[in-house]
């Protein structure tokens, strides 16, 4: 069995050592912790702007500016045990980087524990999903994602969804509304899906109450691409695209879905605008972690 500090740049000493890289208020031992995040600083596919590799830091260090209180469910997050394990020494092809992942969520999950993952671009997820083997996957994205191959690699970051379909039969994407006329004939035969403008003409809730109602009791994986959200609110992104969901859409996706979540993650957050992407991911998580915490409490 690996010793999980062998395969991240930091230990949990090294974690508290520089505080920028310790996601704030995750101060359990790995023993303890019902939660361990953990960052993939991986860009190696990106397809238009690089930069999702800063992306872990950048959601740790504005974690920090954050009180510890969160009022909608009266927790402290001093209180919850979350522990982080710092950045993955990712590899550099994309299938082994999937691999790398899968082996890391694997020992995650197989302790008990709810693995919380910080991209990086949108591969790490292909194998954080095989690792957790969830009966449902649930995206918010603003591309399907869908293609079988991108540049070379079905391990493209633009290939996620179409890879999670090769072991999960029920996949729900909200927010989509980029993808060629190929994708879009695979998105409407395979999953469920709800665009960006669906969303806006029928209502978050609404949407919402519907994916609730087809998920039932079923374990869910929920993965959010920080390009979701339109870029004029959310600017800090390797793939941008306007008309796209809000802040308060994607935070009603995790409030909603969170209890039957078994595995998380928050992607593609590329940190060269003015901090607001990064802030929107910090606090997506801890909404995440809060009403996982409370509905499980």
């Amino acid at each position: 069995r690996r010793n999980l500090s062998d395969v991240f740049w930091l230990s949990k000493t090294g974690m508290h050592e520089l505080a920028h890289l310790h996601f704030a208020d995750a101060d359990a031992s790995y023993e303890d912790a019902r939660y361990a995040v953990f960052g993939v600083p991986y860009d190696a596919t990106t397809s238009f702007r690089p930069g999702t590799r800063f992306g872990p830091r950048a959601i740790r260090e504005v974690s920090l500016n954050f009180e510890s209180y969160e009022p909608s469910t009266g927790i402290d997050f001093c209180e919850v045990p979350v522990t982080d394990l710092g950045d993955l020494a990712v590899l550099k092809v994309p299938e082994d980087l999937v691999g790398q992942v899968a082996d890391v969520v694997s020992d995650i999950a197989g302790d008990g524990k709810v693995p919380v993952m910080l991209g990086g671009e949108h591969t790490a997820t292909v194998g954080a999903v095989r690792a957790v083997r969830p009966e449902v996957y649930v995206v918010c994205d603003a591309h399907l994602d869908l293609r079988d191959e991108l540049d070379g690699t079905p391990y493209s970051h633009g290939c996620v969804t179409r890879r999670v379909l090769d072991g999960v039969g029920d996949v729900v994407i909200i927010g989509a509304r980029s993808g060629d006329a190929e994708q879009f004939a695979v998105a409407a035969e395979r999953t469920r899906l709800y665009t960006a403008d669906t969303v806006r003409e029928r209502g978050i809730g609404v949407v919402l109450r519907e994916v609730l109602e087809a998920i039932g009791d079923r374990r869910v994986y929920l993965s959010i691409d920080a390009d979701a959200i339109d870029c004029c609110f959310t600017p800090g992104l390797g793939t941008p695209e306007p008309f796209g969901m809000t802040p308060l859409d994607i935070r009603e996706v995790v409030r909603t879905l969170a209890p039957q979540v078994v595995g998380f993650d928050y992607v593609e957050v590329a940190p060269f605008d003015s901090g607001q992407t990064a802030a929107v991911a910090a606090q997506v998580v801890r909404e995440f972690i809060a009403r996982h915490w409370v509905a499980g409490r």
